[in-house]
């Protein structure tokens, strides 16, 4: 097995013997795909990756079973449609457990399908979600995801030149997602979204791209990102087409103060709802606190969105190696709206943000 693969089952081991877990069930998906570096075809066949205290099995359908067995040397229990998946999920269950299984720590992201069976042939067991085995081990990023994860703001940094380049009277939003689309793509990127929004658009916080044509005056909120080498990129930047109004740049002010008490405020033993805090109690005290609609921030790492969650409610404890994002905003209804996004990883003594990109509004 890959020296890689086995620290990794040997620290999701620890983090379960720690909460008392006595299985692991994972499906296919970014949780499988961070612990060996691929994950199996998704699709309504039964398939698990499951893990217990000394053993791990994958109930995998036959049909998939050549093509994974090029990437994991793991022990598959295989079946076929016309058998259907109950003797491999029996095998499985018994390399894995001894049969006394009280506590299945399940993948929050599988098919409801496959816990709810899984469940069923475990009559008697509780379950919890993976924030306290896989995902716990996700959050704190190692030195190699990192640089991956630099890389990818930097290509993206790029991106939001060539989408500012883009801008001009005439040009649609689309034709400016356009050009970001290209610029992924020769940087051997993948595009993965894009929010181009134009003044009374950029007041919808996920602005669906459209052929609105942009024009004098008109202040654009630029949310981008893009794939390379299994890691993404996430980053907002405004432009405006011409010197805009004393009202929008008093509120790319406060935003831009919010972004920066909140990075005064994340550091290891904090808890993520204060970050959350710290930002949004600047955009209250400008007046704006009905404005600023959505969390401050999201975990980035395989996924674009994955915990740590930068909200109100979150109790998460930060950690160094933790990514995430710092990103209030604040939405005036028909008029225009205001988002500023910065990645971070959290270093002993606070953030480091991950782009090189000024927030500052570029004026075209």
């Amino acid at each position: 097995m890959d020296k890689i693969v086995t620290q990794k089952l040997a620290q999701l081991r620890a983090t379960m013997q720690v909460h008392q877990m006595d299985l692991v069930a994972l499906g296919p998906g970014a949780h499988i795909q961070w612990l060996l570096g691929y994950h199996p075809y998704p699709d309504e066949r039964m398939c698990l990756l499951l893990i217990g205290p000394e053993h791990q099995a994958f109930v995998m359908p036959a049909l998939n079973a050549n093509a994974v067995r090029e990437h994991t040397d793991i022990e598959f229990f295989t079946w076929a449609d016309a058998d259907g998946y109950a003797d491999a999920l029996l095998g499985a269950l018994e390399k894995t457990t001894d049969g006394n299984v009280a506590i299945v720590s399940l993948d929050d992201a599988m098919r409801a399908d496959f816990a709810l069976n899984l469940m069923a042939a475990l009559p008697g067991a509780n379950h919890c979600f993976t924030q306290d085995s896989v995902g716990a081990l996700r959050m704190r990023k190692t030195e190699a995801e990192y640089r991956l994860l630099k890389m990818n703001a930097i290509i993206a940094d790029g991106a939001q030149q060539a989408a500012a380049d883009a801008v001009k009277v005439g040009v649609t939003e689309n034709d400016v997602a356009e050009v970001v689309k290209n610029y992924f793509i020769s940087h051997g990127a993948k595009p993965a979204f894009d929010i181009v929004g134009a003044s009374e658009n950029g007041a919808f916080p996920h602005h669906h791209t459209s052929d609105r044509a942009l024009k004098q005056g008109d202040t654009i909120v630029v949310d981008i990102g893009g794939f390379k080498q299994g890691y993404p990129s996430d980053i907002t930047r405004m432009v405006s087409i011409g010197e805009p109004s004393e009202e929008y740049k008093k509120v790319h002010a406060i935003v831009d103060a919010a972004v920066q008490a909140a990075l005064k405020a994340a550091k290891p033993g904090v808890i993520a709802k204060h970050v959350d805090d710290a930002a949004r109690s600047v955009i209250a005290k400008a007046g704006y606190g009905d404005y600023f609609t959505h969390r401050a921030g999201h975990g980035l790492g395989i996924e674009i969105h994955e915990p740590p969650y930068i909200s109100a409610s979150s109790e998460v404890v930060l950690d160094e190696g933790m990514v995430f994002s710092i990103e209030p905003g604040i939405y005036l209804p028909g008029k225009f709206g205001v988002r500023l996004e910065e990645i971070v990883i959290l270093r002993a003594d606070g953030p480091e943000i991950l782009s090189e990109r000024p927030r500052d509004l570029v004026v075209v």
